[in-house]
């Protein structure tokens, strides 16, 4: 099983910054409503929780040049 890294902050209410191995990203809104997730390697998310157990999810990306 291999070993992972990832940490979260609450910055102000509705607003989080996440840290990764591999990136950053933020995160605004709340529980209530839709959340945009915006990373530092290009992704942008949009996810939203519907009643039950269901949820709903749109990703976007974006390449990148990362100088290899």
């Amino acid at each position: 099983m291999p070993l992972t890294f990832r940490k979260s902050f609450r910055i102000f209410p509705g607003v989080r910054l996440n840290i990764n191995k591999r990136s950053l990203s933020l995160t605004t809104g709340g529980r209530r409503g839709p959340r945009h997730t915006t990373s530092t390697t290009g992704r942008r998310t949009t996810s939203m929780d519907l009643p039950g157990p269901f949820g709903w999810r749109r990703t976007r990306s974006t390449r990148r040049d990362r100088g290899h």
